[in-house]
């Protein structure tokens, strides 16, 4: 089939890849400017750039407009595959190919619909992660099913490594799809929209750590901001720490949330939950962190010992 792309960032270019390795032909990629928001600078895989370095059509656009709806008729696609694309598409634009609009969301819809649908599935305690492969209606992923695949989540696993795994399905979800609507075989499947969660772009502040949540999901919300996102942070004394290594400890510990206590293992435990005072939660213990100039430190060197608190500020 002829295939028309919209993608951007390491998703769009993997998509795009796997097409030209495909029996399908790319006659136009569609992709968003650069940009220096904080979740758009890593995983930067251009799509521009592959899509020139063979000789396909580019076409640069930040939103829907008349020259982009003129640039998909004259391409003649039979259907568009987007992933990664970052804004609202109108229905003359996704329904216009003979097979519509295919999207790849990175989550196993109706969960995790929106952005950044890993990281939120590893705070949020999720069992797994995954793609799904839908139809582009007029709602944000809320299109008939046609192919999903799921990725467990590990108990040691990072946002890092799930979206690695999640980025690994694309090329086998995507050619299955495709080649199931070229044989006319495809299966759509309504979502149950009831069971659907929404999760919102994140910014800044969705990294501050809230010392009133139980261990357990600190744990958590450290392994789902792994390098090469914005880690999670507090501050101790005024200072912002990024914590980049922390697991939850063996004994229960009692007092305040964000009281820097007592060395347990190779770490320093901070108090943990909001209900910590009557010592019946484990703490987080911090094993390793980054200040604000780029320097790592164990806890053992950053806490001499305990006493302070880490703060929102």
């Amino acid at each position: 089939m002829r295939v028309a792309t919209f993608g951007y960032q390491t998703w769009g270019h993997r998509t795009l890849q796997a097409l030209l390795d495909s029996s399908h032909e790319v006659v136009l990629a569609v992709t968003h400017p650069t940009s220096d928001h904080a979740y758009e600078t890593i995983w930067s895989d251009s799509v521009e750039d592959l899509a020139r370095s063979n000789g396909i059509p580019v076409h640069l656009a930040k939103r829907p407009d008349a020259e982009l709806i003129a640039a998909v008729e004259n391409a003649a696609p039979d259907i568009i595959v987007a992933n990664n694309w970052r804004t609202w598409l109108p229905r003359e634009l996704y329904d216009w190919p003979k097979h519509g609009t295919l999207n790849l969301h990175d989550s196993m819809l109706p969960k995790f619909t929106g952005f950044s649908p890993v990281i939120w599935a590893v705070i949020s305690g999720e069992s797994e992660v995954g793609l799904t492969a839908h139809r582009m209606d007029e709602g944000l992923d809320t299109g008939d099913v046609l192919l999903q695949r799921a990725h467990p989540i590990g108990p040691h696993d990072t946002g890092t490594d799930l979206v690695k795994a999640t980025i690994d399905l694309i090329p086998e979800v995507l050619v299955e799809s495709l080649d199931l609507i070229e044989a006319g075989t495809a299966t759509w499947t309504p979502q149950n929209l009831a069971d659907r969660t929404f999760f919102h772009k994140r910014a800044e502040i969705d990294s501050l750590i809230n010392w009133n949540w139980p261990a357990e999901d600190i744990e958590r919300f450290v392994r789902a901001l792994s390098d090469p996102y914005p880690n999670a942070y507090t501050f101790y004394r005024g200072q912002r720490l990024r914590i980049l290594e922390a697991s939850v400890s063996q004994c229960r510990y009692g007092g305040t949330p964000g009281r820097v206590f007592i060395r347990e293992g190779k770490g320093m435990v901070i108090v943990a939950g909001s209900d910590a005072y009557l010592g019946q939660r484990r703490g987080l213990v911090i094993e390793r962190l980054r200040t604000d100039d780029g320097v790592e430190h164990t806890a053992d060197e950053f806490f001499p010992h305990g006493g302070g608190y880490l703060t929102n500020d």
